[in-house]
């Protein structure tokens, strides 16, 4: 069962670094019973490329501008925006020219689990396809 849940900005986990951006975990499938909830920030041009997984994902932009595609659409979100992406929807995302901030909620629990793969798995110097897909794979992701 999910209890209340408060945490100050000086409580919050540490970002996992996932190549030119940061996702910190606000709230994990433990804290809530059921969904996650994340800060992202990045560089320009810095996202995922297309993929897909079972769980939900939905995002809303706090500044900046997030360039997202769901299967063939393809559209800029800018602060305000809510953009939702239903479980097995292809999608991809990549952060714009200037400094973006967004939320992103996820359904299922099993984001977190993944992003703390990719953080401590994969040199993002020099990262390793293969090895990412793996990871993906692992938490039920589809890299294409």
């Amino acid at each position: 069962m999910a209890h209340s849940l408060i945490i100050p900005t000086d409580k919050r986990r540490q970002p996992f670094d996932l190549g030119g951006f940061k996702i910190t975990a606000l709230a994990s499938d433990a804290d809530t019973g059921g969904y996650e909830i994340f800060h992202n920030v990045g560089d320009e041009g810095k996202g995922p490329g297309p993929h897909h997984h079972p769980w939900d994902e939905t995002f809303f932009v706090l500044k900046g501008e997030l360039r997202c595609g769901i299967h063939d659409t393809e559209t800029l979100a800018l602060p305000g925006t809510l953009v939702h992406v239903p479980g097995g929807a292809t999608h991809w995302f990549k952060f714009g020219k200037v400094p973006t901030e967004f939320i992103s909620i996820t359904s299922k629990g099993n984001a977190s689990k993944m992003f703390a793969d990719f953080d401590q798995g994969i040199n993002w110097g020099n990262p390793d396809r293969n090895k990412l897909i793996e990871l993906a794979a692992k938490h039920g992701q589809v890299i294409l």
